[in-house]
């Protein structure tokens, strides 16, 4: 087998893996790279490797660093078939017609206002092109080997990430790989437990937070205390979610605060169709959260659903009013919340909230680091509102969490490639790999090919 890295190296993002094994090519993982303008540029760059030479795409996840790619990739010429679980489908047919949609509006806003040096900017793909590329996809079932190609195989298991996650096991030449995707976190509220694998020559791992432990504050305090003290003076709360897992993580600590009475009774607002929808597939997936059927609906309720432009906008005025508006992007790179953002983040009553993770180069990492304005829609706005951050809440392991998941393997991997982290990151968590496990730990660089 041959692999060769087209994304996920020296970012968090544009995770893309292709391995060749007999004449066939399998990509794992299609995603976008976004943040910084020199990764967001890869996107519009030719792949390495004709998409019509593609044979499959195997998807650990639905979120757009690890699916975006996927209708460029059609849109270019593959015929083949992507597949993923059930719920990572569900949610692609939410996702990517969506990424569509909002590259489409991005272009015709950039052209009519005139902030973009292309004449005209057109969009990466469309919203049609999303729903075309939804016909080539495949659901398949956790658990159960799928022989793709004489003896290659592959097997998902439930990686506890969000909805549909899975962790791809390759079988191929006598040999097997493993694919993390993105790793869940073992005592998550919502997510159930990642699965324990034992074995794999070789491994492909994430490091998101390779360098990083998670804080042990709760974060139902924290969340709480922001809501009160932002109430009390007056202001709101403006919440970038990540419309797939976070944002239902965040309504299910609203839920448990609301009940607890520890919050006042704010108008509460979930405004981003795309969490709406993704919210809803909650009740009908419920074998991938831990959640009990009553409380699941009773979390699903717990704010109210904007399902419209014009209903967006009235968030924005309503005479003072103190309100909780949990919206997309969690980076704050595009959606309905930037225009939230354009309205509240002027008023040092409010409180901007960002709950996790900001990948460098995005709004949402400016703002964390404190900048003092911000471009949005082409002009600077003064942030005079309070920043926020939850650190605590993510649906990524940290590298205590991912040194207890690789310690199940029964024997070291031949090699272990450490990707899908900032640099700082990645190579954090391969020497954690070196010391706490001796085993062979590399950080492969961007368009690296290696022999298995």
């Amino acid at each position: 087998m041959k692999l060769t890295f087209l994304g996920a190296t020296g970012t968090v993002t544009g995770s893309k893996y292709l391995l060749e094994h007999a004449g066939k090519r399998i990509l794992i993982d299609c995603g976008l790279f976004q943040g910084l303008k020199e990764l967001r540029l890869r996107n519009w760059e030719k792949l390495p490797v004709d998409p019509a030479a593609i044979d499959a795409v195997l998807l650990t996840h639905a979120h757009i660093d690890h699916s975006g790619y996927i209708p460029l990739l059609v849109k270019n010429g593959f015929k083949g078939k992507v597949y993923c679980s059930s719920a990572t489908f569900d949610l692609c047919s939410i996702l990517l017609p969506d990424s569509g949609y909002l590259q489409e509006a991005d272009a015709e806003r950039s052209n009519r206002y005139g902030y973009t040096k292309h004449k005209p900017a057109l969009p990466l793909y469309t919203e049609k092109d999303a729903k075309n590329s939804l016909k080539q996809f495949k659901a398949v079932d956790f658990g159960k080997p799928l022989v793709l190609y004489d003896d290659l195989s592959f097997t998902l298991s439930r990686s506890g990430h969000i909805l549909g996650s899975s962790f791809i096991q390759i079988s191929a030449g006598g040999k097997s790989i493993l694919f993390s995707g993105d790793i869940g976190r073992p005592d998550d509220p919502v997510m159930v437990h990642p699965a324990q694998i034992q074995n794999a020559d070789y491994l492909v791992v994430e490091s998101t937070y390779g360098d990083r432990l998670h804080r042990d504050s709760d974060p139902l305090n924290k969340i709480g205390k922001i809501i009160r003290e932002t109430a009390a003076r007056g202001g709101s709360v403006v919440i970038p979610a990540f419309a797939v897992g976070r944002a239902q993580s965040i309504l299910y600590y609203i839920y448990e605060l609301k009940k607890a009475k520890a919050i006042p009774d704010l108008p509460m607002f979930l405004d981003s169709p795309m969490s709406i929808n993704t919210t809803e597939l909650l009740c009908r997936h419920k074998n991938e959260h831990r959640l009990p059927e009553k409380i699941c609906a009773d979390v699903c309720h717990v704010a109210e659903y904007v399902h419209t432009a014009e209903e967006s906008k009235t968030l924005d005025h309503r005479n003072g009013m103190p309100v909780v508006i949990i919206s997309a992007s969690g980076m704050a790179t595009g959606g309905r919340v930037l225009h939230h953002l354009k309205h509240f983040i002027t008023d040092a009553r409010n409180t901007i909230l960002f709950t996790g993770y900001q990948a460098a180069g995005t709004r949402g990492a400016r703002l964390v680091h404190g900048e003092d304005e911000i471009k949005i829609h082409g002009q600077m706005w003064p942030v005079k509102a309070q920043i926020e951050v939850l650190h605590n809440i993510s649906a990524h392991a940290d590298y205590g969490e991912i040194l207890d998941w690789l310690g199940h393997f029964q024997e070291a991997p031949c090699k272990t490639f450490v990707t899908h982290g900032e640099p700082e990151a990645a190579s954090s968590l391969k020497m954690k790999i070196e010391s706490h496990l001796n085993w062979d730990a590399v950080v492969p660089e961007y368009l690296e090919e290696v022999e298995l």
